[in-house]
């Protein structure tokens, strides 16, 4: 039986504008920076609004009334259930590694 391919591959900086928005709307600035601290990644403007371009396109993600110069973008259910699928998906990945990584140590 073929896999459906995912929307967002779990690799893809959507995947941290995701995780980023889940905490509250931001603009792009406010996501570069919370990415960068708390995935230690520094995405530059054309892969951050790249990213969001496909994002918003795919639904899974939404502009929200600009203030002033900075538009803030929300995640929508969509997202939501897409970020929490992808980060399953790592989670039985990163368990599974670790196991064969320990294996191989032993």
């Amino acid at each position: 039986m073929a896999r459906r391919k995912e929307q967002v591959n779990w690799a893809d900086p959507a995947l941290l504008i995701l995780g980023s928005l889940v905490e509250g709307p931001k603009h792009g600035y406010a996501m570069t920076a919370d990415i960068a601290d708390t995935a230690g990644i520094d995405l530059g403007p054309g892969t951050l609004y790249g990213a969001i371009s496909r994002l918003e396109n795919q639904g899974l993600i939404e502009a929200m009334a600009s203030e002033g110069t900075r538009r803030p973008y929300r995640v929508t259910a969509a997202g939501e259930t897409l970020l929490r699928s992808r980060l399953a998906a790592m989670h039985n990945f990163a368990r599974i590694a670790r196991a064969r990584l320990d294996g191989a140590t032993s």
